[in-house]
């Protein structure tokens, strides 16, 4: 049996794990912070710079065909083993933290469709039923992929295509319910909205646009599965192009058949209102099934990715080699049980601290934005190393000037909490290095290593105050 993955199957990848639970809930995000001409730019903003960032996917793909580890071994092979580790541990707890962020929004969704004012089940998806039904999902998924990357990967070619069904009722839908004169009402959103100028509403659709496309290096993580290197980079465009596509009809004919100021007030997922209000009743059932469907694809797909990173990084040196055993279907055993040990023990936090999807998903979001800036900071470095002026230059430039924005709108307080969440990872990299007998921290690295912990000691003191 081929346990090799196709173009089909690293298309489906990637489109299923950027299209989540994000998508559902657009329309009322978009609204409450933008007018209809804010959106159109920041759609434009961000889909110009996902591109550049697919694009450096793509010419490393070709260009670096012997690096075969992932997102994280461009940045081993641009700078050093410490930096390559960092942006394995980002990405792989930032996989972690989506997945339990899925698991949450699945129950929250059953709670939408069957909790009552007077028996609450399910609640957020943080009621112990929904952490119960959670650990039983996640062991579910757990002994799927343990089948094999190549079964998994299947049946989220299934899910995706499901997950399209309902999208694509809503879109056909609400382009028929579509009216141009609700869409331009205050199209700037200057005369009726908060007052905020067409600037500042950009600049707020950022900070929700980027979150939707994570998932965009689904191929890249999984190259070395892949059956052909050149439809790594193939994937990773079609992917993008697909899920940009559905994100603009989304957004913007809901703003055609529900004003912003009221699409705005609207409870999430969003989507399900709006097309509530077109079909009736069955619109709240279409969008409920259509988000359960997506998010379990989604949290497949993640399961998938999230363990190819210690496994990824044990076969680089970078984590003990024990990450880096596998299972006769391939399966990478040690990391996946890991990485769902983890969940977990995430799930109890959960219920104890009574957390929900929009928190994980803005910690992981964060988490993720480090190795998105080292993919293309490599580009621009390989293109400044080659003298190559032309494509490579460019596309390496505009993607790091892109990562570079994207830690910036995140938020630096952010950025510094993260610190917190990157140190214990030092544990596993220095082990790593006494299974080789080398010293853990070389030149620079040992600056970079103490400037990470003074980050975390200094966010540590942020939230000690905080709690005060």
């Amino acid at each position: 049996m081929d346990k090799k993955l196709g173009l089909g199957s690293l298309t489906a990848l990637v489109i299923g794990s950027m299209i989540g639970a994000g998508v559902f809930s657009l329309p009322q995000n978009m609204a409450a912070v933008a007018s209809p001409a804010a959106v159109i730019i920041g759609w434009t903003i961000t889909g110009i710079g996902m591109i550049f960032l697919a694009l450096s996917f793509q010419y490393l793909a070709q260009q670096k065909p012997q690096i075969d580890t992932g997102v994280f071994g461009y940045a081993q092979a641009g700078f050093g083993d410490f930096i390559g580790f960092c942006s394995a541990w980002g990405y792989w707890l930032s996989a972690m933290l989506a997945n339990v962020s899925y698991l949450v929004i699945v129950f929250s969704t059953l709670g939408m469709l069957f909790d009552q004012p007077d028996m609450i089940l399910f609640g957020e998806g943080n009621t112990w039923l929904s952490i119960i039904g959670s650990s039983v999902l996640l062991w579910l998924v757990h002994a799927l992929v343990m089948r094999g990357v190549q079964t998994a990967a299947m049946i989220n070619l299934i899910t995706t295509c499901a997950k399209m069904i309902p999208l694509c009722v809503f879109i056909i839908c609400a382009f028929i319910a579509f009216k141009w004169d609700t869409f331009v009402f205050d199209f700037t959103g200057l005369h009726f909205g908060d007052g905020h100028d067409l600037v500042a509403q950009v600049k707020s659709t950022m900070l929700i646009t980027v979150w939707v496309f994570i998932g965009i290096e689904g191929a890249v993580v999984v190259s070395s599965r892949a059956r052909n290197r050149r439809d790594i980079g193939r994937a990773t465009i079609l992917g993008l192009l697909t899920a940009l596509t559905i994100y603009v009809f989304v957004t913007l004919l809901s703003m055609g058949v529900i004003s912003t100021q009221e699409l705005a007030h609207y409870q999430n997922p969003s989507m399900a209102t709006v097309l509530t209000t077109i079909l009736g009743p069955w619109g709240k059932i279409i969008i409920g099934g259509g988000l359960l469907i997506s998010v379990c694809g989604a949290f497949l797909s993640w399961t998938v990715l999230a363990a190819e990173a210690p496994y990824l990084g044990a076969r680089s040196k970078m984590f003990p080699a024990v990450f880096a055993q596998q299972n006769e279907a391939g399966s990478p055993i040690k990391s996946l049980l890991l990485t769902n040990c983890c969940i977990q023990l995430s799930l109890l936090f959960v219920m104890v601290a009574g957390s929900t999807y929009e928190t994980l998903l803005a910690i992981a979001s964060e988490m993720i934005l480090v190795p998105y800036f080292l993919v293309g900071a490599y580009t621009l470095k390989l293109a400044i190393e080659q003298k190559n002026r032309g494509g490579l230059l460019i596309v390496g430039m505009c993607a790091s000037l892109y990562g570079l924005w994207l830690l910036y709108a995140s938020g630096l307080n952010y950025l510094l909490l993260s610190a917190l969440l990157y140190l214990p990872g030092l544990y596993f990299y220095i082990k790593a290095k006494q299974e080789l007998n080398t010293r853990p921290f070389v030149g620079k690295e040992m600056t970079a290593a103490s400037l990470l912990t003074v980050a975390a000691f200094c966010a540590a003191g942020m939230l000690w105050q905080g709690m005060l």
